[in-house]
């Protein structure tokens, strides 16, 4: 067996149909797939990441930057949702990858895959605590400030400084903690606890639509795109392209679905349900918030670490918004922790039993039925990343990650379709190879704008997952020991 061999379907779909002691619980229905990638979505892109590329980049036109990034993620949110539907077990993208295009690009993939959603989980979790601390705050509560926020920091594009008085981003801590014992006792309880915060922050952002709507002043939208200033990015058409790399961490979770299809009830119906209508719902109130708060105030203010709640201020009427706004980041940024917390020990769990990595991380509560060594060790290292190191300089690297993995994806979709054209596809991509080829074009023309330091670390941090697959990976192998290797 060489580098690219592939896993069999046929072993794929066995392995998600296995019940027993060692498998994980069918609990979650349709619409608690959609609420978990809702939950997941919205976060710290409708709070935060809309305030930021309209003030920097494409001004009120922040909503085509919204639309473009939404594209990318819709070509490959229905290449995922063919493979989902197909092959109906914990692993997303690595396993889609494992099927398709080999082992080595599989590996790579998973890899990759801890970006987005480890590293992502400890960026989000210290926007969770920046929230935290101002809703403290404004209730009379402070707390210390060494406590508060991390002991490093960067400076430029990667030197690091101690924190005068910083000692630990203790909230952040807490939260994933906090997050880590729930997903532990049980993925249901789990999609409870989401459906309720979901449900909370959804109503909170259509109050802020419906009642902005009616206190927009039309002339903050004039002109709708900025006139560009001289160089690429800065405003104009090519702002709207460089708001789009921005705003793109914002879809970053529609893909956490796939990483449940093996606790799904129905996964060949449900899952591709999960997945586009999370990403259709998000993307429709992304558009729409950004409208409202460039409306309310001038794109050049909102540069704010909250400009949702920044814009309300501006209308005295709208004044008593600001507080369930702050309540709904809190709820929402916490929601989207939770899930990106969901989506890791789901990945370790399926590169352990296809023998990549220890046999440990495969392991299973007997009570709970939940990766709990995963997801525990999971939950230590976000908690110290995000309580210590300075996350921002992995904000990149978190999109990077994602964009490699849905550019795979979209390849792994268009190689699957000629090499079995006749296996049973409860979910088909419409329109293959063109979707998937627009998938990898969009998504892979946002890497290429990234800086070119995030490729820097990027290669770094293959280069570590390369040294682990040749070391144990390779060697320990299913598929090279040729137990549910393809044939074809």
């Amino acid at each position: 067996m060489g580098l690219l061999a592939r896993k069999s379907i046929t072993e794929l779909q066995h392995e998600a149909g296995e019940t027993g002691e060692g498998s994980l619980r069918r609990v979650l229905t349709a619409s608690n797939l959609t609420l978990l990638g809702i939950g997941a979505i919205i976060g710290a892109g409708i709070f935060v990441l809309t305030g930021t590329a309209a003030a920097l980049y494409a001004g009120p036109a922040v909503m085509w930057s919204f639309v473009l990034a939404g594209s990318g993620c819709l070509f490959a949110g229905l290449c995922y949702a063919e493979f989902a539907s197909m092959i109906p077990i914990a692993g997303s993208a690595y396993t889609y990858g494992y099927a398709t295009l080999g082992e080595f690009v599989a590996w790579i993939i998973g890899w990759d895959l801890v970006l987005e959603y480890l590293f992502g989980a400890s960026t989000v979790a210290v926007g969770w605590s920046g929230y935290f601390g101002a809703f403290l705050h404004r209730n009379g509560i402070d707390l210390p400030a060494g406590w508060m926020s991390a002991p490093l920091t960067v400076e430029g594009t990667h030197h690091l400084t101690r924190v005068p008085g910083g000692v630990m981003n203790l909230p952040a801590i807490v939260l994933i903690l906090l997050m880590t014992v729930l997903l532990v006792i049980g993925i249901k309880e789990s999609a409870r606890f989401n459906n309720v915060i979901v449900y909370i922050k959804i109503a909170i952002v259509l109050l802020v639509i419906g009642f902005g709507f009616f206190h927009v002043t039309k002339a903050n939208w004039h002109p709708f795109v900025p006139p560009n200033t001289g160089g690429f990015g800065n405003f104009g058409w090519s702002g709207v392209v460089r708001g789009a790399g921005v705003v793109f961490f914002a879809y970053i979770g529609f893909d956490a679905v796939s990483t449940a299809a093996q606790e799904a009830k129905n996964p060949q119906k449900d899952m591709p349900v999960g997945i586009l209508l999370s990403l259709a719902i998000c993307t429709v109130l992304y558009i729409l918030m950004s409208l409202v708060i460039t409306g309310l105030a001038h794109y050049t203010t909102l540069n704010v670490p909250h400009p949702v709640a920044f814009a309300l201020e501006n209308i005295p009427a709208l004044s008593w918004l600001t507080y369930l706004v702050e309540i709904g980041a809190i709820m929402g940024l916490a929601s989207v922790v939770l899930v990106m917390l969901m989506g890791q020990p789901r990945i370790f769990f399926s590169m352990a039993r296809d023998g990549l990595l220890p046999p440990v991380f495969g392991k299973v509560h007997p009570k709970f039925k939940t990766p709990y060594v995963t997801t525990i060790v999971t939950g230590v290292i976000a908690a110290i990343v995000a309580g210590i190191f300075p996350v921002a300089i992995l904000g990149e690297l978190v999109s990077i990650g994602t964009l490699l993995a849905f550019v795979i994806v979209c390849a792994g979709v268009i190689v699957l379709r000629y090499r079995s054209p006749n296996m049973v596809r409860p979910f088909k991509t419409p329109f293959v190879p063109l979707v998937p080829i627009l998938g990898i074009l969009i998504c892979g023309g946002l890497m290429a704008g990234l800086p070119g330091e995030t490729w820097y670390r990027l290669i770094i941090w293959m280069g570590i997952g390369f040294l682990i697959y040749f070391f144990y990976g390779r060697t320990h192998s299913k598929v090279q020991r040729g137990i549910g290797a393809a044939t074809d």
